[in-house]
Order: C-alpha cells, then sequence, then structure tokens
C-alpha cells in the first residue's frame, strides 16, 4: 500500500514516504525519507538545514490519517487538523535522515477523533504530541 492510495496529499506536500504497518481505526508506522533536495531546507536554515518542527507534526497527522482512512467507516472522509497538545521536540531532523513515524488513535468517532505520534531517527524521539482533528466529507 503506497501513502497516495488513501491520502488526498501530494508533492510537494507528502510527507510520509512508505507505509510499513497500518491496524485500520487503530495505528499506523511509517517513514518519512527526507532526500536532502526538499525546498524548505534552503532557508531553514541556510548553512544549517534543519527540518521544521511544524512539517515533523504535519507528516504525523498524514500517518494519522492513514490510520483512519484505512478503516472503511470513513472512506471518503477527509481528516483536517482540529489541534495539537503537548508537542514535544528533542532532537533535530537533518537532510538525508530518516524520521520513522508511529501514531495510535485514540478517541474515534463518526466526526473527530484523537491520536498520539511519535516521530525518530535511528530510534532517538525527535518528536511526540496529542492530535485532535475533524473528520469532513472529502467533496
Amino acid at each position: 500500500m503506497q501513502p497516495t492510495d488513501l491520502l488526498p496529499h501530494r508533492d510537494p506536500f507528502l510527507f510520509v514516504s512508505e507505509i510499513r504497518e497500518v491496524d485500520p481505526g487503530k495505528s499506523a508506522t511509517g517513514v518519512w525519507h527526507l532526500r536532502g533536495d526538499e525546498a524548505f531546507f534552503a532557508g531553514h536554515f541556510p548553512g544549517r538545514p534543519t527540518l521544521p518542527g511544524v512539517l515533523m507534526l504535519e507528516s504525523l497527522a498524514q500517518l494519522g490519517g492513514i490510520a483512519v482512512l484505512a478503516d472503511a467507516r470513513f472512506a471518503g472522509k477527509l481528516p483536517l487538523f482540529g489541534g495539537i497538545e503537548k508537542a514535544r521536540f528533542r532532537r533535530q531532523v537533518l537532510p538525508g535522515d530518516s524520521l520513522e513515524l508511529e501514531v495510535t488513535v485514540g478517541r474515534l468517532s463518526s466526526r473527530a477523533g484523537t491520536g498520539r505520534g511519535r516521530a525518530q531517527v535511528g530510534g532517538q524521539t525527535a518528536c511526540e504530541a496529542d492530535l485532535l482533528f475533524v473528520l469532513v466529507d472529502r467533496d
């Protein structure tokens, strides 16, 4: 399964390169391989490229969207950010790194839900956060 099989996101705003495992409506693991030539590295920061924290959060949200959209009950829906709580950034993520992603879905109803995400590089936590989302019709 490819991320684009479930997510409407496309380059340059697709931040999940591969899906490793999905338990529909419950959890997912995946990876974002950072090539190093992504445009944001040029400006964040010149001479010391670092992945912006908000993009780490977005990659976790996209993986959470994959977990939710893999559940047949939510086919045709679009998960949108409703909020972020307890976000913590623990290490820099650099060009060439592979960001290992994991999301566990918490409360989930027909209109909204919660999740907990963690992003790691080489087994070290780079980012973790509680995610809130709402589900809307895609049309």
